[in-house]
């Protein structure tokens, strides 16, 4: 029992020598890794190196006789007196980010909306409207001089009392009736006999409308070269 006792302890000794054996050889191979790793970089940062060196130099040499030390230890001095203004220009730097991140979705959100809406308005045909109201203003614009438009505005109000008179419901529905049948009765032929024109005054619309029209006439009549009522004579 005690020699299969001392085989036993003996044989975990060896393992356990074993593992550590293994444990050092893998460590090594990682050193041996990394160190070729770092080789690496340090044969391509090298030559980089170098030539940012270069770069560094030649700038410095150009302005070497425009800078001096005591320019240099001022612009020192000054960043370091100014440590708390740029941590706090910094902090602002990082609370806008913040708010750019914030803000990001709502502004895509906002910029989808918009040409959203941009399309529709142009699928509607509100721009060819614009565009078409452009061509209109530059047709006017370029049409009237400047005494017209000085006119225009002397009588603007005159204008547009005007169109409001013309703009009545009564007005409206007057012209809106009368203009399909002045189309539908001008397309047939007319006869102008006296026989027929005897005969049309028999027609009691014909008289009404005969006798408005002499009245609107009359109404034309009594109005002066400057649009007011003419002086009854004695």
């Amino acid at each position: 029992m005690t020699l299969e006792t001392d085989l036993l302890t003996l044989n975990q000794k060896l393992d356990a020598l074993s593992a550590q054996v293994a444990y050092l050889t893998e460590q090594a191979r990682i050193a041996e890794q990394e160190r070729e790793a770092r080789s690496d970089l340090v044969d391509t940062a090298m030559p980089i190196a170098r030539e940012a060196m270069d770069i560094v130099t030649r700038e410095l040499e150009e302005v070497q006789e425009e800078i001096r030390m005591e320019d240099l230890l001022r612009l020192s001095k000054k960043l370091l007196r100014h440590v708390p203004q740029l941590e706090m220009l910094l902090d602002q730097l990082d609370s806008l980010s913040d708010l750019l991140e914030t803000i990001g979705p709502i502004s895509r959100e906002m910029i989808t909306k918009l040409t959203t809406l941009m399309e529709e308005l142009d699928n509607k045909g509100y721009f060819a409207f614009a565009r078409g109201g452009t061509r209109l203003v530059d047709n006017v614009v370029t049409s009237f001089t400047e005494e017209d438009v000085n006119r225009l505005g002397d009588n603007i109000v005159l204008i547009l009392n005007t169109v409001k008179d013309m703009t009545q419901p009564e007005i409206l529905s007057f012209v809106r009736n009368t203009l399909p049948l002045a189309e539908e009765e001008v397309s047939k032929p007319v006869n102008t006999s006296l026989v027929s024109i005897l005969r049309q005054m028999q027609d009691p619309d014909v008289r009404r409308g005969l006798a408005l029209t002499l009245r609107v006439l009359r109404a034309i009549g009594v109005q002066g070269a400057n649009g007011q009522p003419v002086p009854a004579k004695s």
